[in-house]
This record gives C-alpha cells, structure tokens and sequence, in this order.
C-alpha cells in the first residue's frame, strides 16, 4: 500500500513539474547586461536580449516597461514559436553616472511566475575630459 501512496505521488509530482506552454530562456546571464565603462557621445546606449522560446506554444511578449523615461525597451510584435528566438532592444539615454535599471517583461511564459520577467542593465557612463586649448602647457624646442 505505501508502494501505491509513493508511486502515485512521484506521478502527481512529475505531471506539476513537467510544463507544457511557452517558456523563455534568456542569453544574458542573470538577465543583465552589463554596459561596462561607456563615454557619452561614443556609445549609441542600444543593446539587445536575445531569447529563445524553450517551450512548445507559442510565446507572446505583450508588454515592455522600463522603470524610468531614460530606458526605451522595444518588444518583437510577432509571436515567437517554439524553438525560434527573438530580441527586447533596450535604449539608454547615455546620461553621465551609474547605469542601474530594470526592464519588466510581460508574456505568456509559464516558466515565470505570472509570466513577468524582470531584465536589468548596469554600468558606467563616462564623460571625457574636455581640453581647454588656453589652459595646455606649450611645450616646444625653445621651452
């Protein structure tokens, strides 16, 4: 009888563990990435997550938020089917300082929890130093 009870719980437990629906899986380790040390004026502030739909339906992105206006995320329109991949364009407004934001992704994976999906950016973006012509030092032969 308790052969029954176990095998009949390993069943119950598997068919729970055992998803079926789209599911998204990231490239970007953690769901970050990381800009680094950036100049202002160099650097577009565009980057891409790329993922993969890992399950077997179709995965829709419905929505794209980012926590500020100076984050403009952009999502595919087109529903991604399984085994296809698709990209979120995230675009940073460069502004000089410490890059930390978040980007919440709203879908119809059943991996995460009500579908939504939370990716994040870091770095630094630098600015570089402005030369004043008067203020240099002339170094020539006759110095």
């Amino acid at each position: 009888m308790k052969k029954a009870v176990l095998i009949c719980f390993a069943l119950v437990s598997l068919t729970v563990f055992s998803q079926k629906g789209p599911m998204i899986e990231f490239k970007a380790k953690d769901n970050t990435i990381d800009y680094g040390k950036v100049y202002k004026g160099e650097d577009s502030g565009i980057r891409v997550f790329e993922f993969t739909n890992t399950g077997d339906a179709p995965l829709i992105i419905t929505n794209v938020q980012s926590t500020c206006g100076c984050t403009v995320p952009s999502r595919p329109k087109e529903p991604i089917l399984p085994g296809k991949t698709g990209e979120i364009e995230v675009k940073y407004n460069m502004a000089t300082g410490p890059i930390r934001k978040s980007i919440t992704v709203e879908s119809n994976a059943v991996n995460y929890d009500g579908g939504k999906i939370h990716l994040k950016i870091k770095g630094d973006v630098l600015e570089k130093a402005k030369v004043n012509i008067v203020e240099q030092k002339k170094v020539g032969p006759m110095q």
